[in-house]
């Protein structure tokens, strides 16, 4: 879905309105998000989990937030103090599991959450940014600004967090 949401920006105009694209990149990005959910939910489930789903999973997720921002960025519809700590955040954390999974600490970096919060607010605001238009009288351009500034706090309290949590484990066997 992600060349799909990102491919949409580029298109001529000529092939379709501002407005109809918004739309199609917004969507996209819900489909992309509820059909990310509801495989991991029937994964956890039916007990279908496997170490590669569990690796690349988050991977996917990153990835599709990293790239809406930076489409946000690129339409000026997210500030870049935000875009940079969102994507900051994921990399740093992306980073520091990797470590504690390399050190046997994996379990000190387990999803919390505060983790699953920023999450939520970043999922619906992405789709409110994207889409910039008003629904049944909801400024969803207001709504996502809002959302993403939530999403940019928990972003910075969910990162520290982590690294309170990894920083005994960290001292112990790294330093």
């Amino acid at each position: 879905m992600i060349p799909l949401v990102v491919g949409l920006f580029y298109l001529p105009e000529s092939w379709m309105s501002v407005p109809v694209r918004d739309t199609l990149a917004a969507w996209a990005f819900i489909i992309a998000a509820l059909t990310d959910w509801f495989d991991g939910w029937l994964a956890r489930r039916w007990n279908q989990t496997s170490a590669f789903g569990a690796f690349l999973d988050p991977v996917a997720d990153k990835l599709m937030v990293c790239a809406a921002l930076i489409v946000l960025l690129d339409l000026s519809r997210v500030d870049a103090f935000i875009s940079l700590i969102i994507i900051g955040r994921e990399i740093t954390i992306s980073a520091l599991r990797e470590w504690m999974a390399k050190i046997g600490a994996s379990a000190s970096v387990a999803v919390h959450r505060l983790g699953k919060f920023k999450t939520a607010a970043q999922m619906i605001a992405i789709p409110c940014l994207l889409y910039n238009q008003s629904i049944h009288g909801v400024n969803t351009k207001l709504l996502g600004d809002v959302l993403i500034i939530v999403a940019a706090v928990l972003t910075v309290w969910s990162m520290l967090y982590y690294l309170q949590r990894a920083w005994p484990a960290i001292r112990e066997k790294a330093l």
